[in-house]
């Protein structure tokens, strides 16, 4: 079994980097980059400060920080008073921001839709709840909880 682990993290890493590129040229048609567009979808869904982005995507904080100031900069972004901290204002799109997000969005949809004709919705549902529980099991496993399996996990 460890070794069909390696295989899949290394099928993982080969479909990131293709996804990776491909969302680089999706983003691209439209001025953006991968990253500018990740921003731009985290905030979309409610303002957030910088730091609570950057812990939404998984990076440093620092980096999400360049990002936006680069939207802000370009009118896609705006940053707005937080009420919670005075310290950390919210990042919130411009209706620039979303028209751009919007024409992102649905170049994206209609390759997705491309990619998955011969894919059956099933199989990908199966995919991702084995890659769920993967990253739970990860989760447990960062978390000090070296007796990997025992919380109803099979894997």
């Amino acid at each position: 079994m460890p070794e069909e682990l390696a295989l899949l993290v290394a099928d993982v890493f080969e479909a990131a980097g293709l996804l990776r590129r491909m969302g680089e040229s999706i983003a691209s048609a439209e001025g953006q980059t991968q990253a500018r567009w990740q921003l731009l979808s985290v905030v979309s869904e409610e303002p957030l400060t910088v730091a609570r982005a950057a812990r939404r995507l998984g990076i440093a904080r620092q980096g999400v920080q360049r990002v936006a100031n680069d939207l802000v900069r370009e009118e896609l972004a705006g940053f707005e008073p937080n009420p919670d901290h005075r310290g950390s204002p919210l990042l919130t799109l411009t209706p620039t921001g979303q028209d751009t997000l919007r024409k992102i969005t649905t170049r994206a949809s209609a390759i997705h839709q491309a990619l998955t004709a011969d894919i059956a919705t099933p199989d990908i549902a199966a995919a991702r709840s084995l890659l769920h529980r993967l990253i739970d099991e990860v989760h447990r496993y960062e978390d000090g909880d070296h007796r990997l399996g025992e919380h109803g996990s099979s894997a």
